[in-house]
């Protein structure tokens, strides 16, 4: 019975410059693709994708923002957002208490 289940893509969406980028690359402005049951990090996708780590700020997962380093699963509809949303925005999504956190991990991972 476990052969007849069907897996879920993830639909994967782009915001400003990441939507030209990837339009660019494949045509498209929205991709899905399939990831592990046990999920696969939005780091490893945006890896994967081709886009640029050190420009990306924040990625939203089922509409809520989460940190880069967080799971995304099978079903999961994501969005990649670079750097340069306006302020006020990036405090009400979240980006900027995920900032402080994604700064804090890579410090500790420097130390390590």
């Amino acid at each position: 019975m476990a052969d007849d289940v069907r897996v879920q893509p993830v639909t994967v969406r782009f915001f400003g410059q990441f939507h030209n980028l990837i339009k660019k690359q494949t045509g498209n402005t929205c991709l899905e693709i399939t990831v592990p049951e046990n999920g696969k990090t939005a780091f490893e996708i945006a890896k994967d994708i081709g886009l640029p780590i050190e420009k990306t700020e924040a990625v939203f997962r089922n509409g809520i923002i989460n940190n880069l380093h967080d799971n995304i699963f099978p079903g999961d509809q994501i969005a990649f957002v670079p750097y340069g949303t306006p302020g006020p925005y990036r405090v009400f999504l979240g980006m900027i208490r995920e900032n402080k956190e994604r700064e804090r991990r890579e410090k500790q991972d420097r130390l390590n």
